[in-house]
């Protein structure tokens, strides 16, 4: 990070450093004439802006007189700027030590070098002598106060490591050059990454070395296959990455820089896969994307809600996360800064909301870590609020830099990517079992395909998923008008509805709960055939609820009548009855009142919402008409039903 700094950094040490020097000890403390010419060659390169030359010149001084002590601290500032920290270390100590006086805040430069390569002791050791030194700034203070927490802290980390097993999926998905950004289906079996790799042709000037493609493997038989380039219209001339694909992998939004079309200097872009081809990319611009620099999107697993890193006006660091949600036409609304609790002012990047819609991962360097970008994660709590983020913890993090780590549907794998020694080359993707405490809620797949129930033809479907006890929509999807297949992500350990619904098709409608998560092995199958609209055809209304001995409908049955009256919208001239219907239990004349009453309730709320009362009626059949025995609770609970069939068919 220090890096765009640098020019900063070199002004402020001929600007600051030499002056100080001068100020506390006069003439340079070399005699050796040959030493002091180097030194002024070395500041005559950082004019230059060319810090390679100077620290060569300083090399030579040092040669000729080790006891240069401006020497070895210009040689150590150069080695800090340039992130060079291991080897500022002994040229910081060194100039401490022939003249603790010569620059004070060589200590506090030096308790930060120890920091950034994970020396955490010696850096609490170094930051305290510099502040029990004083006679600095208030600003000084704050930050030498800071630095002093961060390292503690990180120590405290380094004694308590977490489970961390990394493991490198093989040759098939990693190669000499560099993979990163992984990205994954619902089902686990997907995964998209990018790999960065030098341009075949030398570069015109201007142009990097090197360009970013997308790559796709397939997870079949117990082992990943060889991924093969995406090719175009994803892939371009140009670099694409930072990917992030829907939980049934047909939406991908990724970020890409300097095209015809961009609205900034780098721009979120998207594509739609449709029978196993992608669209050609689109920008969506304004104002999902800004005149600043926006990128690295996380797309949530039913397309509705965006995170990505900006720096874009109203930012609170250099680069912060933020969120745009997807209004019903499709367009993205303004987006909204994550806020003081995710957001610091140092820089948050990188972030990957799970299939939970509630756990958030990102990298950092503004909470305290253990030295450059650290993952975290925080949790959404049912106000929206995000709660303070957690470091994940070290070996996960290190001194150095760590980012760009998603987690499986299941919630138990995560991938990042690494430069560890045993790679393949350079930074290698590598994939691990997370630790129970960082686990976001556990999620499984359920995957099919929707068709007409009497040509046997794929349709295009909209899918719907809710919890029943709120009746909160968790999920938003559509079938692939090609081949009618779907993918969605589903929550384990709750009740759930599922409404799929097309204009000219009679709805689907279920309910039901997973308590397992799901695997690539053992998916969840469920195709679902819909049957086109036609009379006396019953449609069981899955998800209507009453209390218990009572036509008063419940909560969790809203999604469900809602369902049902954009189906009356969507096909204005069908007329319906809404049937209710009991089980045995009670006398005659009770079971056909309750039912009558309960399909009266269900009519009014259609009325209510704005729908024709000539275009429904309703009636009550009591126990008259069965779907299953009497005799056992299973069965009764079936015969407890509404249903609405068409009267007037659409013509």
């Amino acid at each position: 990070m220090l890096k765009s700094f640098f020019i900063f950094g070199m002004c402020m040490l001929l600007t600051g450093v030499l002056p100080v020097r001068g100020q506390l000890t006069g003439e340079l403390s070399s005699d050796d004439r040959r030493a002091v010419r180097a030194y002024h060659r070395a500041e005559e390169a950082l004019l230059r802006h060319d810090p390679s030359s100077a620290i060569s010149d300083l090399q030579r001084a040092i040669e000729r007189d080790n006891a240069f002590a401006e020497a070895h601290l210009l040689l150590a500032e150069i080695y800090f700027e340039t992130e060079r920290f291991a080897e500022s270390i002994p040229s910081y100590e060194k100039a401490i030590g022939l003249n603790p006086k010569l620059y004070p805040p060589a200590k506090y430069r030096l308790s930060m070098a120890f920091y950034r390569t994970g020396r955490y002791a010696d850096a609490v050791e170094w930051v305290k002598r510099f502040i029990d030194m004083g006679g600095y700034s208030p600003v000084m203070a704050e930050r030498a106060e800071d630095l002093l927490i961060r390292s503690r802290f990180a120590n405290e980390l380094r004694n308590n490591p977490v489970p961390f097993h990394p493991v490198n999926p093989g040759p098939a998905i990693n190669t000499r050059h560099a993979e990163y950004s992984p990205a994954l289906t619902a089902d686990e079996q997907t995964l998209i990454f990018t790999r960065k790799k030098p341009r075949q042709e030398t570069p015109a000037p201007g142009q990097t070395a090197y360009f970013e493609d997308f790559y796709i493997s397939h997870y079949r038989e117990g082992e990943w296959t060889t991924a093969i380039n995406l090719g175009p219209p994803l892939n371009t001339p140009g670099n694409e990455g930072a990917q992030t694909i829907t939980a049934d992998g047909r939406h991908l939004y990724f970020a890409a820089c300097n095209r015809p079309d961009v609205v900034g200097r780098c721009d979120i872009y998207y594509s739609l896969r449709e029978g196993g081809q992608w669209t050609r990319p689109v920008n969506p611009g304004r104002p999902l994307n800004s005149t600043a620099w926006d990128s690295q999107p996380s797309i949530s697993a039913d397309g509705s809600v965006i995170y990505f890193t900006s720096s874009r006006e109203g930012s609170i660091g250099p680069m912060d996360i933020w969120k745009a949600t997807r209004d019903e036409q499709g367009h993205w609304n303004d987006p909204v800064n994550l806020g003081p609790t995710i957001n610091t002012s140092g820089s948050e990047m990188s972030p990957f909301i799970h299939h939970d819609n509630v756990t958030l991962y990102f990298a950092s360097d503004g909470h305290p870590g253990m030295g450059g970008l650290d993952i975290f994660y925080s949790r959404r709590n049912e106000d929206g609020q995000w709660s303070k983020p957690v470091n994940i913890g070290y070996p996960i993090n290190t001194h150095g830099d760590e980012f760009a780590m998603i987690v499986g549907a299941s919630g138990t794998t995560a991938w990042f990517s690494s430069d560890m020694e045993g790679g393949h080359g350079d930074a290698d993707l590598y994939t691990f079992d997370l630790y129970q405490e960082a686990r976001p809620l556990a999620h499984t797949f359920m995957r099919g395909r929707v068709y007409d129930a009497e040509t046997r033809e794929p349709l295009a479907a909209g899918f719907e998923l809710f919890t029943l006890h709120d009746g909160q929509r968790i999920t938003a999807a559509t079938s692939d008008p090609h081949d009618g297949s779907f993918l969605v992500a589903i929550p384990v350990d709750k009740e759930l509805a599922l409404n799929v619904s097309k204009t000219g098709y009679l709805f689907f409608s279920a309910h039901f709960s997973y308590t397992d998560p799901g695997s690539a092995a053992e998916p969840y199958l469920r195709d679902i055939a819909l049957q086109p609209i036609q009379a006396d055809e019953p449609v069981v209304l899955e998800n209507i609820f009453f209390a218990f001995d009572s036509y008063d409908l419940e909560k969790a049955s809203k999604p469900e009548l809602d369902k049902l009256y954009h189906f009356l919208l969507e096909n204005p001239s069908v007329h319906i009855e809404i049937g209710g219907h009991t089980d045995s239990l009670g006398s005659d004349e009770y079971n056909v009142t309750l039912s009558e009453n309960r399909a009266g309730s269900v009519r009014n709320y259609l009325i209510e919402a704005g729908i024709s009362p000539e275009r429904i009626t309703y009636k009550g059949y009591g126990d008259t008409r069965p779907v299953a025995t009497n005799e056992t609770p299973e069965g009764r609970a079936m015969n407890r039903r509404t249903e609405f069939r068409v009267v007037r068919p659409e013509h």
